[in-house]
């Protein structure tokens, strides 16, 4: 029953007594709030005593992971940011990508209506088309942050029971699993609970496996979109001009989820410089750019992108990487 917590108290022992090096830095996991996450999971779905308890002996606190989630790319001021992605290898490996899987995302826009040039970019921005998927094993991740980082140990905990009933509905490896620091996982890096709840077979194999299959991978994007109410055929954001003297926060939210129209933005003298029509729901993103200020307008197909990321710059970057696919392409 308790052999979690005798496990555990052990590693803490053994770490206190061992001298501490640069790389081998201690663990500072409570083992009663392991014993208690053991007691809520297997009681509330299930799951095996005995297998919960091995599998969490087996994951290893690593540090990096919470120096990581301290410092998050999306930290950075946009024209930082924005470089990171809109890259000319970048977009001339989406060209390729989006070539050599045109069938797939053909597949993907007629069930689930989401512009491929989007798809596209999302993998892109995640994992590079999937060279990148990450390289913690993301049993680790989620141990490390579930009960090493307070801010976020409620949602981290749960990610992990999602993880640990995923590897058990999917027939999955849970040792073998790499991601990023944050534990999302393959070409689209979807964190557990949006694995389990958006992830589809997109290829028909009887198994939904987007750190192997691509059809997988881009279908599951699709209908996450799908999902959050992407709108078919519908902008997603323009470049905006603001007069003089505007007094640009009553329009500015959090970035994310549209608070104005394109009428009353115009009305206060914010022009985008796409011509949307007036009661277009949108948010004014208020950006630093390399030479000031970047005024942005976001409709509501950016919000549903912040649904992927919530952070705007990320959806910005995404939206900007489709269009640079988009047009070295060559296609509408």
């Amino acid at each position: 029953m308790h052999r979690l917590a005798t496990r555990v108290t052990l590693m803490l022992a053994a770490l206190a007594v061992s001298p501490v090096t640069a790389s081998d830095t201690p663990n500072t996991v409570d083992p009663t709030a392991v014993q208690a996450f053991v007691d809520d999971i297997t009681s509330e779905h299930g799951l095996e005593r005995t297998d919960v308890e091995s599998l969490l002996g087996d994951a290893r606190h690593q540090q990096d992971i919470i120096d990581a989630i301290r410092s998050p790319a999306e930290a950075l001021p946009w024209y930082r940011y924005q470089r990171i992605f809109l890259q000319d290898d970048r977009i001339e490996e989406g060209v390729a990508f989006w070539n050599e899987n045109s069938a797939i995302l053909d597949r993907v826009h007629d069930e689930f209506g989401v512009d491929p040039a989007v798809v596209v970019a999302i993998v892109g921005v995640e994992t590079r088309y999937g060279e990148h998927p990450g390289q913690h094993r993301v049993l680790d991740a989620l141990y490390t942050l579930a009960f090493d980082y307070p801010p976020r140990s409620s949602f981290f905990r749960s990610e992990l029971a999602h993880f640990l009933l995923l590897v058990e509905e999917e027939g999955l490896d849970p040792h073998e699993i790499r991601g990023s620091y944050a534990g999302a996982m393959g070409m689209p890096q979807f964190i557990s609970s949006s694995y389990r709840h958006y992830a589809v077979d997109g290829s028909g194999s009887g198994q939904r496996d987007l750190m192997n299959d691509t059809e997988d991978a881009l279908a599951s994007v699709g209908n996450y979109f799908r999902e959050h109410r992407w709108r078919p055929g519908e902008p997603v954001a323009s470049p905006a001009h603001v007069a003089d003297g505007v007094d640009t926060e009553p329009f500015l939210g959090d970035g994310q989820r549209p608070t104005t129209t394109i009428g009353e933005l115009r009305a206060a003298g914010v022009t985008p410089e796409a011509d949307y029509a007036d009661d277009a729901e949108a948010v004014l993103l208020e950006l630093d750019g390399p030479e000031g200020t970047e005024h942005w307008v976001g409709l509501y197909n950016f919000y549903v992108i912040t649904r992927y990321n919530h952070s705007p710059l990320y959806a910005l970057a995404a939206f900007q990487l489709a269009e640079a696919i988009r047009d070295q392409r060559g296609t509408d």
